[in-house]
């Protein structure tokens, strides 16, 4: 009897955000709206970069693959959610749980190394402008953006390879909008002590190394912004800066309070709206944070848009 109530269990229920038909219409069109907006912020933006030579820069290469990975993480989220709207089946199985959780962990890693590259590279742009090119070569940015898709695919090896010692004995209904670990741990009749410790572990150390690069860059260009002597120079600056600096808190922020705070198992309604603004809202807010503060991007736009207004007059 013991061995059949400890059988791994092959498929699961995401409960999703509610069971009110007339909220899941409702939701479904919020969050379709908010997906085709992520997607098309974001490829536009990488297309733009793509397209302009001019562009092929260390601060765009690294801008661009944010944008493919804020892409992805919407593409690796959203659909599913929103066929769980519209579908009474919102069955899933436990390797198709664990591919989106591989997926999802991946290019949030790869995330969390690219902002930090990011900054720095605004670091060594605002502070030792002189030494950019020898300090930022693009083979020095080539190299920082395949470690961080290396490294966020190693991260989520680690724990996707963790899930196997798990058994699931108890309910199958995932207490979440997507396939999240901390709900499987919490279905688990096998204590996930260890799955917790390795959580803890790599991914503390990967966020305060990045959260760590990031704030002491910012630090240090706050100090050369607050040196500059004309007064609008310096809000213009710190304006840009207070932007970038948002998305990057709400990033961080919301991963750190949902993977590394203590009692991880506890308090399980509390991940969806945490998981909403890592997932879902800064995905849509960095193409428009990173471009529309850019006056480089907003130029090629004008341009592009000039020349459609221009064909279309034409014919």
């Amino acid at each position: 009897m013991a061995e059949e109530n400890h059988t791994m269990k092959s498929e699961f229920i995401l409960t999703g955000f509610t069971d009110h038909p007339e909220l899941k219409t409702l939701l479904f069109v919020v969050f379709f709206a908010i997906y085709l907006i992520t997607m098309v912020g974001n490829l536009g933006l990488v297309i733009v970069i793509s397209k302009e030579h001019h562009l092929h820069t260390p601060m765009y290469i690294f801008l661009g693959n944010l944008a493919i990975v804020d892409s992805c993480c919407a593409c690796a989220i959203t659909p599913k959610m929103l066929g769980n709207f519209i579908s009474e089946n919102r069955m899933v199985s436990l390797y198709e749980c664990m591919a989106q959780f591989y997926f999802l962990c991946t290019v949030e890693t790869a995330d969390c190394f690219l902002l930090a590259a990011m900054a720095y590279d605004r670091y060594v742009a605002i502070c030792s402008p002189l030494q950019y090119h020898t300090m930022m070569s693009k083979k020095l940015c080539i190299q920082m953006t395949t470690g961080a898709f290396i490294a966020g695919n190693l991260h989520s090896m680690i724990h996707v390879g963790l899930l196997f010692r798990l058994a699931f004995c108890g309910s199958n209904h995932i207490n979440h909008f997507y396939c999240d670990i901390l709900p499987l741990y919490r279905l688990s009749c096998v204590d996930p002590y260890v799955n917790e410790l390795a959580l803890f572990i790599f991914s503390g150390s990967i966020q305060v190394f990045t959260i760590g690069n990031v704030l002491i860059s910012y630090f240090y260009i706050l100090f050369t912004i607050f040196k500059m002597k004309s007064k609008e120079g310096r809000v213009k600056a710190f304006s840009t800066c207070a932007f970038y600096f948002l998305s990057v808190s709400l990033f961080y922020g919301s991963l750190f309070f949902m993977y590394i705070r203590p009692n991880l198992l506890e308090g399980g309604n509390r991940d969806i709206p945490v998981a909403i603004l890592f997932t879902i809202v800064v995905p849509l807010l960095n193409p428009f944070i990173y471009s529309l503060r850019n006056k480089e991007i907003i130029t090629v736009l004008r341009k592009v848009l000039k020349k459609k207004r221009s064909h279309e007059s034409w014919k």
